[in-house]
């Protein structure tokens, strides 16, 4: 509470860097280092320093708390007494706006009321005038109707009569007249009327208003700048005890603060004084308003009264103009007649006089409604005044308690400060002895903290240095790595050709399967649906390896070559074209897709009209071939196409595709199999192909399914057969195609397959799952392969005997919704891929050299040039010096296309 302490020396407060220069013997650079943290308190409040000379060393005391405090609630008392002294002064300008304000309304509220009183006048006087108007017309109508009896006999009865009617028509007419003033008289007294009960009500709210603001307002302000001012004594008091518990050498000036204070004090309750005048001035003032508003309604009152009066002797004189009608009326009953309507109009006259006089009674007992509200709202505006009165004393009892309350803390907080100044003057002398054995302690820091620095001001460069090294030893690390990778990258790049290459020849040489993996893109619907994700990924560094992702675990599958979605039907094409044209040689070869439907066999197989796939790409290719041994060589290519639907054959190029077909065995006993009544064409150009797959396609069972729009319901073959006759030597060969697309396995709760759907379904089903067991049967090389399970695997027995180079290609879909038929697919792939056939024979009349083979400069790109070899006795029975490329019995036909007519193809046998 205090911001003082007693010094040794009262006729000169000593500075802290004084006190320890001069007691404790310490240098300059000491005494900074030692001020750098503690002289923000030096300027704490706004006093004069030698008021505070040992602020800063009590901060190092055990017991530093109680003179902060006393500087912190000083330094508070004092805002708070600045802040006090802004509001009082922003609440003087409060309440002069306030009084200008009122000043300004008290103003308006008086020309309001004269300019009413003017226009009250002005309306008496317009009554006064009418009165005077109809008074007029009453006596210049007595002065023409005041003659006798007598005289009006006088005459002779047709002027009597003429003259009667025509002061008849005149008295009516002016009858009339005075009805309509009399009608448009009441007309206006009755809106003045309404004026005046509008002007009262005003007035009435205003006297409201005006004691609303010059009562409980007034009040409430008094009341808050009261409170105020008790609480800026209440501040100054606190400051007051503060500054009495100064040291003697302070007395005077803190007894002078005092005194201003005390005249601040007096200043403002003399201000306080001077706005109760203005106050009670103003009370005057609505006081001589509010007497000047009820002269006001005296003379409203005094008025409509002479207005009642001069329509009360208005209506007196009515009954003198009806004797003077009466008088007339004697020698005519027309004239009769009009005096009773005369009458009639007069009543209701006197109705309509006395509804207004009950109407202006009415207006004056609502005019001694509004006097007692008056008197009421001057007899509250007292009471307001009397309570003013008694918070005023009980404001002053309460400051006259607060008086004894200030001497009484002022004399405790004297008390208080002394015994601690004794204490604060205890704890300087240890204060010294510590400072003077902390003074060696800050020179050895001193000199730490300059060497410690200089390290930090090199630190930079040393490590700069050393970043700039292992950057350099960095690189040189990574060029090392980088070189040593490519190396390798290199040696396995070759080393995989190398394995490949080995692989294909051991491959051939034990006549195993092929199986290449085909994975399709994803459609766009897919790619819409939220569910799709994909399972699939692939080695960069080997196209034979496949990664499915299956239960969140990846599952790698090795196979001949695996296609990614991006791969052309060109690039898939290209790894089996060297396979297709060792046909021409008299080999057998085999290509059939496999995998679930949907996963894209069938364009693998066929493809579209702008992208053909391998079945048309073939043929061409052969096409190709054969022109370009000729003359020397002469070839036939033959197509045929059969579908296994529902475990049945089908003749897809016969003229009726739903005859029923059947496998035989060849009767001249060399064990092929042939298909009686199988129709096959003669092709020569890519024209020919079309229409041969136009047919076919025509043909084939496709159905809609929930997994694939367009989904093939049966198994369908294309059997190519090249046979040629080398012109030269007479030579001959003769080789098969097979290109099978298999019809995909589905499950038949995905496909929601139903009714001949339904039956399909487990007939595609039945067909695949014999198919797994002849693969099962050859891996296990079991004596008995059962190919007669299934149509499907007893038509492909040639191919899967062993006498034939068989390809199978397995197509998935990258999606997880498809997960489990891919997985089931790729590991079918892998166990075919690990059939060993024996290896495949060519057909040819006799044993010849390699240089008699068709394709002698065209060999398989992956197996070694062709060397003569012993045909079998098994095979060699089905040939002769000049046998037919192909065992062909009675029963089959063979067919030439001719051009077809338009709009229907035309088949010639």
């Amino acid at each position: 509470m205090f911001s003082t302490r007693k010094t040794w020396d009262l006729g000169h407060a000593h500075t802290l860097q004084e006190l320890w220069k001069k007691d404790l013997s310490l240098d300059e650079s000491a005494v900074d280092f030692l001020m750098s943290d503690g002289e923000e308190g030096s300027a704490f409040i706004p006093l004069q320093s030698s008021v505070f000379p040992c602020q800063s060393m009590t901060s190092d005391q055990p017991e530093p708390s109680a003179p902060h405090n006393q500087q912190l609630l000083v330094q508070a008392l004092q805002e708070k007494v600045c802040e006090f002294q802004a509001r009082l002064l922003s609440e003087e300008a409060g309440r002069k706006l306030q009084l200008q304000r009122l000043r300004q309304s008290h103003e308006q509220h008086v020309r309001e009321k004269l300019a009413l009183i003017r226009s009250l006048q002005d309306v008496v006087r317009e009554q006064e005038a009418q009165l005077r108007k109809g008074e007029a017309v009453d006596d210049l109508f007595l002065n023409h109707t005041s003659v006798t009896p007598g005289t009006i006999r006088l005459g002779t009865p047709v002027e009597e009569k003429s003259r009667l009617q025509e002061e008849l028509l005149l008295a009516q007419d002016r009858l009339r007249c005075r009805d309509s003033e009399q009608q448009a008289t009441i007309s206006r007294l009755r809106a003045q009327v309404e004026d005046l009960k509008e002007k009262l009500l005003l007035q009435a709210q205003e006297v409201n208003r005006l004691r609303s603001e010059l009562g409980a307002t007034d009040l409430e302000k008094q009341l808050e700048i009261l409170v105020s001012e008790n609480e800026r004594l209440k501040q100054e008091l606190t400051q007051a005890e503060g500054q009495g518990a100064c040291p003697a050498r302070a007395d005077c000036r803190h007894s002078q603060d005092a005194e201003a204070l005390r005249c601040r004090l007096a200043q403002r309750e003399a201000e306080l004084r001077e706005e109760a005048g203005r106050a009670a001035e103003l009370e005057g003032q609505l006081e001589e308003a509010r007497r000047e508003a009820g002269e006001l309604e005296g003379r409203l009152g005094q008025r409509l009264r002479d207005c009642q009066q001069a329509l009360a002797r208005q209506a007196a004189q009515a009954p003198h103009v009806k004797y003077v009608t009466r008088t007339v009326e004697v020698e005519s009953a027309q004239s009769k007649q009009a005096l009773s309507e005369a009458q009639t109009r007069n009543k209701v006259l006197e109705e309509q006089l006395a509804s207004q006089r009950q109407h202006l009674r009415e207006l004056e007992g609502q005019l001694h409604d509004s006097q007692r509200t008056c008197s009421q709202l001057r007899a509250q505006i007292q009471m307001y005044e009397g309570e003013m009165e008694r918070a005023q004393g009980q404001l002053e009892a309460e400051m006259q308690s607060l008086e004894e309350e200030k001497n009484r803390v002022i004399e405790e907080a004297f008390i208080r400060a002394e015994s601690e100044m004794k204490a604060v003057h205890e704890n300087l002398a240890g204060v010294r002895m510590n400072l003077l054995t902390l003074q060696p302690a800050l020179r050895t820091l001193t000199c730490d903290y300059n060497c410690l620095k200089k390290q930090v001001q090199d630190f930079p460069f040393m490590l700069e240095t050393a970043i700039s090294e292992a950057k350099q030893e960095i690189c040189q690390v990574i060029g090392e790595v980088s070189s040593a990778n490519q190396e390798l990258l290199r040696k396995y790049k070759r080393e995989m050709t190398l394995r490949k290459k080995c692989h294909n020849e051991l491959v051939k040489l034990k006549g195993n399967i092929r199986v290449f993996c085909r994975v399709r893109p994803v459609c766009k619907e897919e790619l819409d649906a939220t569910e799709a994700k994909n399972i699939v990924t692939f080695d960069p560094d080997d196209d034979a390896v496949l990664h499915l992702s299956h239960k969140g675990k990846p599952v790698m599958f090795e196979l001949d070559k695996v296609f990614p979605p991006q791969a052309t039907q060109e690039e898939v094409f290209h790894e089996v074209q060297a396979l297709i044209t060792s046909c021409i040689d008299g080999y057998n070869v085999c290509i059939f897709a496999y995998g679930q439907t949907g996963s894209g066999k069938t364009y693998t197989m066929e493809g579209v009209p702008d992208n053909p796939g391998i079945n048309q790409r073939a043929l061409r290719l052969l096409f190709s071939e054969v022109a370009e041994k000729a003359p020397d060589w002469d070839f036939t290519i033959t197509v045929s196409m059969v579908e296994i639907y529902n475990e049945t054959l089908r003749n897809l190029l016969g003229d009726n595709p739903n005859e029923k077909l059947d496998i035989k065995m060849c009767p001249d006993g060399s064990g092929q199999l042939y298909v009686p009544g199988l129709t096959e064409f003669t092709v020569t150009s890519v024209e020919d192909i079309n229409r041969v797959f136009e047919l076919g396609h025509m043909n084939r069972a496709t159905a809609c399914t929930n997994l694939n729009e367009h989904s093939s319901r049966s198994h369908a073959l294309l059997i190519i057969s090249v046979t040629g006759v080398n012109s030269t030597t007479g030579h001959r060969t003769a080789g098969k195609l097979n290109l099978v697309d298999l019809a995909g396995s589905e499950r038949i709760a995905k496909s929601g397959a139903e009714g001949s759907r339904l039956r399909e379904a487990q007939c595609i089903n039945k067909s695949l799952a014999a198919l797994g067991d002849v693969i099962h049967a050859l891996r296990s090389r079991h004596a008995h392969i059962p190919f007669r399970n299934s149509r499907l695997t007893y038509l492909l027995q040639d191919s899967l005997s062993g006498d034939s180079k068989t390809l199978m290609m397995v197509q998935v879909s990258p999606l997880d919704t498809n997960v489990s038929e891919s997985l089931c697919s790729l590991k079918f792939g892998q166990r075919v891929r690990t059939v060993e056939l024996a290896s495949a024979a060519r057909k040819q009349a006799e044993n010849s050299s390699a240089s008699s083979s068709p394709t002698h400069d065209s060999v398989e790109l992956d197996s070694p040039p062709v060397t003569p070899v012993p045909i079998p006795s098994a095979r060699a029975s089905s040939l002769t010096t000049t046998p037919m490329p192909m065992a062909r019995p009675s029963g089959s036909t063979r067919r030439k296309l001719q051009q077809p007519i338009p709009g229907k193809m035309k088949l010639t046998a």
